[in-house]
């Protein structure tokens, strides 16, 4: 029995990726067969074996042109109409667009979202390329990326970018032209969700209210605690802006990405200067969960929520804590507003 990878496919992995769907099977196939391979697909599994190598062995003739295809017993879904190539074309390109922030914002929800868009190719994994791995090089960083056609976006998210030091500057060596995106959210819910993602790995972890001061009776916020530290977005930000114009960064609220999922990829779809395919029809509100999730992920017929580990519960914070913590937050709040000329609506 023959069995193939998906790189012995027979179109490029910069259209179907790992996991999408490019075509479907027409005619000439049993419906137990296009099950079998749809399960394959959506199980993430990158081989076919009889009777699912219908796909992947196909001769790479079969398709050399689009009215080949549409002569086959294979039929383009919609969405990838016009982008056909054969194997091998596209390019592996660096990023022209990063997320850049912040840790518990929601970048995870918003890079998962922006992959249904045909346009969009992104990294799944965070590359640390520019806090950490600096030292590997830009080809080495290159590589990770996945193949892009002409037309489409390369892109990658590592949060830790927006606090750590070096990165604009080793962005804006890489090319002045990135664009940059910081998903931002209240940063005292920031800090209680940051730090309820430390307490699931390390359950003997001091309590929340211990961590948050130096002095609790004389009130003394710890800025050195990075829970507390990286909600001071205005500091950040002024690092940034030495190296980039504010044009070029756009902030997306972590709220309104929970109560309005496509009027915040809408924004981001024009920042990126990509048509608006992302739309309400594209999710649904999990009420269970407590925020919006996709109807259908890319690459899969089948709705998709964020993993077990998005969406914990919080542990009941002292108010007293919470409000002092409002308090501290609140001048840098106001300058973060007026940085960008937008109102996050934080201060209760």
């Amino acid at each position: 029995m023959h069995t193939c990878t998906i790189r012995e496919s027979f179109t490029s992995l910069a259209i179907i990726g790992e996991k999408e769907i490019l075509c479907f099977l027409k005619k000439n196939h049993n419906s137990q067969t296009k099950v079998c391979y749809r399960q394959q697909i959506e199980r993430g599994e990158h081989y076919f074996s009889n009777p699912c190598l219908c796909i992947c062995c196909l001769s790479q003739t079969l398709i050399s042109s689009i009215s080949l295809i549409h002569n086959s017993d294979l039929v383009v879904s919609p969405r990838f109409a016009g982008k056909i190539s054969p194997l091998g074309e596209g390019s592996k390109k660096l990023p022209q667009a990063l997320i850049i922030g912040v840790k518990k914002g929601g970048t995870r929800a918003l890079l998962e979202f922006l992959r249904v868009h045909p346009d969009i190719r992104a990294v799944g994994a965070e590359p640390h390329f520019f806090d950490r791995n600096y030292d590997y090089g830009l080809e080495w960083y290159r590589d990770l990326m996945p193949k892009t056609l002409e037309g489409q976006i390369t892109m990658e998210k590592t949060p830790s970018y927006f606090v750590t030091r070096e990165a604009p500057a080793r962005i804006s060596a890489m090319s002045r032209d990135t664009k940059l995106i910081v998903v931002v959210r209240d940063p005292v819910t920031r800090a209680i969700s940051d730090y309820t993602q430390t307490l699931s790995k390390k359950p003997d972890i001091p309590s929340f209210e211990s961590l948050t001061f130096k002095n609790r009776t004389t009130g003394l916020i710890d800025t050195s605690w990075s829970a507390i530290q990286i909600g001071i977005y205005a500091k950040h930000l002024d690092n940034w802006l030495q190296y980039f114009p504010m044009d070029q960064i756009l902030f997306v609220s972590g709220e309104r990405l929970i109560s309005d999922p496509a009027g915040e990829l809408g924004r981001v779809q024009d920042f990126l200067g990509l048509k608006r395919i992302i739309t309400d029809k594209h999710f649904y509100f999990n009420q269970t969960k407590g925020f919006p999730c996709l109807k259908k992920a890319e690459g899969s017929s089948k709705p998709h929520c964020l993993g077990k580990t998005k969406g914990r519960t919080h542990p009941n914070i002292d108010p007293e804590v919470v409000q002092r913590l409002r308090d501290f937050y609140r001048p840098f709040n106001m300058k973060f507003y007026q940085m960008t000329g937008r109102f996050f609506g934080w201060d209760h």
